[in-house]
């Protein structure tokens, strides 16, 4: 199953190489939640997402269901992405027991304190 034209999350706006994954880790800036670990790094092209969900935190079905709820949330308000920042969003076990709207309020308490430390800087 495919999203509708315009509704997608497109390559170009996701972190896919393993090595941004692991320069991120080394020099980002971080954001722990109760669930979530958010990585955030200045980048010259567009804004982009990684989502990272380990064995940890369940199973395949968990771990995608995860992933595809940290990504819906970012694709239903794509300003929630700092413009020209990389972010990854690493799940912490216990994630995979939460539902969208749980995921969605944490993400998005997580995600205007960083927004509101970056404009302080």
């Amino acid at each position: 199953m495919t999203a509708p034209v315009g509704e997608g999350f497109p390559k170009a706006a996701r972190v896919r190489r393993r090595r941004e994954y692991l320069s991120l880790g080394r020099t980002a800036r971080r954001r722990h939640t109760r669930h979530f670990v958010l990585l955030s790094e200045a980048h010259t092209s567009i804004s982009r997402l990684g989502v990272t969900v380990s064995r940890k935190v369940g199973g395949a079905v968990v771990r995608n269901h995860v992933k595809r709820c940290v990504r819906e949330f970012f694709r239903r308000d794509p300003q929630r992405l700092l413009s020209h920042h990389d972010l990854v969003v690493i799940a912490k076990p216990g994630a995979g027991d939460l539902v969208f709207h749980e995921i969605a309020n944490e993400l998005a308490t997580a995600v205007a304190s960083r927004a509101e430390r970056s404009r302080r800087s």
